[in-house]
């Protein structure tokens, strides 16, 4: 067979060129929502066989305490996730109370990553137990339903974990279907069939509606997605503004947010919640300081600086205080802990105890301290060096100031791994 001169040199990549175009231009997606089920609790069950079957509650154990996470044998007993610790123990006395390892948590989670990594062309990890992929165009080779079948099988398989997940064509849909399908299991709403499943669900399903926001629609009369999604557009953003419009779309299965795959940090920060409420300002300065420390440890380790310092305050009665500054680029201890102390001077002026302290750094950019060639010692800059090499070789908590002994919790974390921080109760100092 006579091809024309050149045909058969530019055959395969029209038909490439082709088959790209139609996946671009193809509408419907394909978003799978994967969530580890009671992640927390089934990592220490992973540890110790005992506690399956058992009521467990993960979270902080003194009286301002707050789960972290619960077993599904304690969510019977009506214990949630964010519930006091002291209420839980009252649902639930039996209960085994953990006080949880962040250690322990990151390292299952690494491993689920890495297995979602190796099979996902897209992921989005949300937080450490809670996954988002884009399988947009693989039904053309694989099927998503049974990719993503097959995928979970092989992350319980491999790690000892349950997982479940929804599958659909937005982020939100398969999201709210991951929370039906669990525990341990999934489920897949095809195109066009999304109102339909969330009619008859409860308005709480939706991501971004919180207690208030359920509570001002049942002030409305609206209980069940279904009410809402006859409500005219224009009374949602009648009552919630911006807002109105998002928890719409949501409602009619709509979301066209992508995918993504990860975003850089723009600010890193710590928070201490007091046992009991204290007045001890010697000892409040010195977990300040140890924070501001840490935290500019953790800035010259992922070799950036930051423009801006802000100190938290939260008193006994709740009142909240913050105040910031903006500063010249630095990475540097001696710039930052004293700022902190300072805010902390001008923000502390009630005479009030002390329930809560934060300390954030933002306006973070790629770079290294640089010395002052007018008011820096390179001395500083040398010990900076040694101290951050015994950190990385031997632990961040390793090396610290002794106005800083105090508050040995801090530091473990690296904020700039490209993980989600683990969100566990508020540790106690």
């Amino acid at each position: 067979m006579n091809h024309p001169k050149g045909a058969i040199r530019y055959a395969v990549p029209i038909v490439v060129f082709s088959f790209i175009k139609t996946l671009l231009m193809q509408k419907e997606r394909a978003i799978v929502h994967m969530d580890l089920d009671t992640f927390f609790v089934s990592c220490e069950r992973l540890l110790d066989s005992r506690l399956n079957g058992k009521p467990i509650l993960i979270g902080g154990t003194s009286d301002r305490g707050v789960v972290a996470s619960c077993s599904y044998e304690a969510r019977k007993f009506g214990v949630h996730s964010a519930m006091p610790m002291k209420m839980a123990l009252q649902r639930c006395p039996e209960a085994i109370v953990i006080k949880g390892n962040s250690s322990t948590y990151t390292k299952y989670s690494r491993i689920v990553t890495e297995i979602i990594r190796e099979s996902a062309p897209i992921y989005e990890k949300s937080s450490i137990d809670e996954f988002y992929l884009d399988f947009t165009g693989m039904d053309r080779f694989f099927g998503c339903k049974k990719y993503a079948d097959e995928l979970r099988e092989k992350i319980i398989r491999e790690s000892g974990l349950p997982i479940s997940f929804g599958l659909s064509e937005n982020k939100t849909v398969s999201k709210i279907a991951t929370g039906e399908a669990k525990p341990n299991n999934a489920i897949n709403i095809d195109h066009g069939y999304e109102r339909p499943f969330l009619a008859p669900l409860s308005i709480r399903k939706i991501p971004s509606v919180g207690l208030k926001t359920y509570q001002t629609f049942c002030g409305l009369g609206v209980k069940k997605i279904h009410t809402l999604q006859e409500m005219p557009l224009e009374l949602l953003e009648q009552v919630f503004g911006k807002n109105g419009r998002t928890i719409w779309k949501k409602a009619h299965g709509i979301d066209p947010s992508p995918v993504i795959q990860y975003s850089e940090r723009k600010s890193i920060s710590t928070e201490r919640t007091f046992d009991r409420d204290t007045i001890d300002i010697h000892k409040v300065k010195g977990i300040l300081s140890a924070m501001g420390e840490n935290l500019a440890f953790q800035l010259r380790r992922a070799q950036k600086v930051c423009a801006c310092v802000t100190v938290k305050v939260r008193y006994s009665d709740f009142q909240t205080k913050t105040l910031q500054k903006k500063i010249p680029y630095t990475a540097a201890d001696h710039e930052i802990i004293p700022l902190v102390l300072e805010l902390f001077d001008k923000i502390y002026y009630r005479r009030v105890r002390i329930r809560l302290i934060g300390v954030r750094l933002s306006h973070l950019v790629n770079g290294s301290h640089q010395i002052n060639l007018f008011t820096d010692d390179t001395r500083q800059s040398d010990l900076y060096q040694a101290m951050d090499h015994i950190r990385n070789r031997y632990g961040d908590r390793s090396v610290m100031r002794a106005s800083g002994l105090t508050a040995r919790t801090i530091g473990r974390m690296n904020p700039f791994n490209g993980e989600p921080p683990v969100l566990l109760a508020n540790r106690r100092v």
